[in-house]
């Protein structure tokens, strides 16, 4: 197994502490429709050099700059490809980034809170915004956009915290501080 980093492949299972038994539940991949834009980008980029053989003696200049808008928007969809939060037994974690990896994690007895917000988009196309709140004041991981069934993996996370005792062990500290 090939151990280095691909600009292809966001490969999230090695960033798991499997010594320590840490196996992934669900990884989730950005929801379809935030890749409108970024094929928008594209189609116009492609329209552009369909019009260069009207632009006369400028033809190659209409090519050059249709062909950088298309690769802007493949760029951008690509880094949409690459971005991965991962649910695991122990925490939370997202993986992102092209040719810069880019990881943030949350264990699951640092999340206090989780907020889905569903716009009227969202609830249409069966997507939302997740914002954990955690005790630490900084966070690398806090918002996690375009998540396809919220209500479904919301209600996965909160089965793993309790299944890991999180809350249990955290409610029992909360009355052992209050007596």
């Amino acid at each position: 197994m090939d151990s280095r980093p691909s600009l292809f492949k966001p490969d999230v299972a090695r960033y798991l502490l499997s010594d320590e038994g840490e196996q992934i539940i669900d990884e989730v991949v950005k929801h379809p429709i935030c890749m409108v834009p970024a094929i928008f980008i594209s189609l116009v980029g492609i329209l552009v050099m369909f019009a260069a053989p009207v632009a006369g003696r400028l033809w190659i200049v209409v090519v050059i700059v249709g062909m950088v808008i298309a690769l802007i928007g493949l760029w951008k969809f690509h880094g949409l490809s690459m971005d991965r939060f991962v649910i695991t037994n122990m925490r939370v974690y997202r993986v992102h980034g092209i040719v810069e990896r880019h990881v943030a994690t949350m264990p699951l007895s640092r999340i206090l809170d989780i907020s889905v917000m569903q716009s009227l988009w969202g609830m249409t196309f069966d997507y939302g915004h997740f914002t954990f709140e955690s005790a630490a004041e900084a966070q690398g991981l806090r918002e996690i956009t375009f998540v396809g069934d919220p209500r479904g993996r919301d209600l996965m996370i909160q089965r793993v915290i309790q299944r890991a005792g999180v809350r249990a062990s955290a409610q029992a500290r909360e009355l052992d501080d209050g007596s």
